[in-house]
C-alpha cells in the first residue's frame, strides 16, 4: 500500500530538469486499493517495485552498495527513487537502482518514491538523463547513454543538450569514443587510458593502427601529450618513414622479454587475439623450457567476473 510521506527539501533532481505537471502529480493516480497520498513523494513497499528493464547501468560494485546500505541503515533514504505507476500498486523503477538494491541490502520494507505517469520513451529518458548526471560514471557510459538519447528517442544533439545542460561539443566529444576500437573503449572504461588518451588516438580511423597505439600508451606509459605527439608523428608524412610506416599499418610493438631475449613468433602471432578477447592488454612470460605464464590483468571484482563469463562460453 502507498503510505503518505511527509515531503522533503532535496537538491535538484529529474524533476527540475523535466519540470512538473498535472499529469506527472500523484495526486493524478487512483485505484481502488490505493490510500490516498498527498505531495509528489510517497513511501511505497519495495516488493512492490520492478527493476526498470531500460537502465543503462546493469552492473553495481558491491562494496560500494554495502557501504550505501549502511548509510541508509543509519540515515535512511535521503534521496527518494522515481518510478511510474504499471497497474494496482504496481510500480516500475525509473532511477535509483543504487539506493533501491541498497535499501533492500539494509532490510528496509519501504523506500520514499516519486511517482511519475510515464510512457516508455519518458522512462528510459529519464533514466539515462540521470544516468549521464552521475558523477561516478566512466567516459564510455555516458557516450552510451547520449547514443541512446540519439537512436531511441530521437533527440539531436542540440536537444540533448539542452536537457542535459551540457555544450554540443562535450556531448560530440563523448560520441566520438565510440568510433575507437572495442579494446580502447574497454581500455578508457577500465581506467587503464583516459578520455584524453582517447581524443588522441580518435583522429586515427584504422581500428588496427587504434589498438597499436593504444598497445604503446599501455607499454610506455604515455601521457596524454606524448600520445598526441606520437600520433602527429605517424601522421606526418614527412616523419612517417618507412621504419615508422602507419600507412603500411604497422607500428613497432614492444616485445616481451624472456630468458633467451624474445618471446616466441608462435605467441607474439597471438598476443591481438588474446587482447581483443579478453578486452584488456594480456601478457605472457616464456621459460627456457617452453612453459609460459599468461598474466590476464582485471581492474575490479565486475571486471574480474566479466573475464570469467568469458572464459565459461562453450
Amino acid at each position: 500500500m502507498a503510505k503518505a510521506f511527509k515531503k522533503q527539501a532535496l537538491g535538484r533532481g529529474v524533476s527540475a530538469i523535466f519540470g512538473n505537471s498535472p499529469e506527472n502529480d500523484i495526486n493524478s493516480i487512483a485505484d481502488k486499493n490505493a490510500e490516498k497520498v498527498v505531495g509528489n513523494i510517497i513511501e511505497l513497499e519495495l516488493d512492490s517495485i520492478e527493476v526498470n528493464p531500460f537502465q543503462p547501468r546493469t552492473s553495481f560494485n558491491e562494496e560500494e552498495l554495502q557501504g550505501l546500505a549502511s548509510s541508509i541503515e543509519e540515515l535512511g533514504v535521503i534521496q527518494p527513487i522515481t518510478v511510474r505507476k504499471i497497474g494496482v500498486n504496481k510500480f516500475q523503477l525509473v532511477s535509483g537502482e543504487r539506493r533501491f538494491r541498497a535499501s533492500k541490502l539494509a532490510g528496509l520494507q519501504t523506500i520514499p518514491a516519486y511517482v511519475r505517469i510515464a510512457d516508455d520513451n519518458e522512462s528510459l529518458t529519464m533514466a539515462l538523463v540521470e544516468n549521464i548526471q552521475r558523477q561516478d560514471l566512466d567516459p564510455i557510459e555516458i557516450a552510451l547513454s547520449y547514443q541512446r538519447l540519439i537512436e531511441e528517442i530521437n533527440l539531436t544533439q542540440d536537444q540533448m543538450s539542452k536537457r542535459v545542460g551540457k555544450k554540443r561539443s562535450t556531448i560530440t566529444n563523448y560520441l566520438r569514443l565510440l568510433k575507437l576500437a572495442p579494446i580502447i573503449q574497454t581500455g578508457i572504461r577500465d581506467g587503464f587510458i583516459s578520455m584524453g588518451h582517447g581524443r588522441a588516438i580518435i583522429t586515427i580511423e584504422n581500428p588496427e593502427v587504434q589498438a597499436e597505439i593504444y598497445q604503446r600508451i599501455i607499454s610506455d606509459n604515455l601521457s596524454v601529450r606524448e600520445t598526441e605527439d606520437l600520433v602527429r608523428k605517424l601522421q606526418n608524412p614527412e616523419i612517417n618513414t618507412t621504419e615508422n610506416n602507419i600507412v603500411g599499418i604497422e607500428i613497432p610493438k614492444p616485445q616481451i622479454e624472456n630468458n633467451k631475449g624474445t618471446t616466441p613468433s608462435y605467441v607474439l602471432e597471438n598476443m591481438d587475439t588474446f587482447d581483443r578477447f579478453f578486452g584488456t592488454k594480456v601478457s605472457v612470460k616464456v621459460a627456457k623450457n617452453g612453459k609460459g605464464t599468461l598474466i590476464i590483468p582485471f581492474s575490479s571484482e565486475e571486471d574480474f567476473r566479466r573475464i570469467q563469463r568469458l572464459l565459461n562460453r562453450e
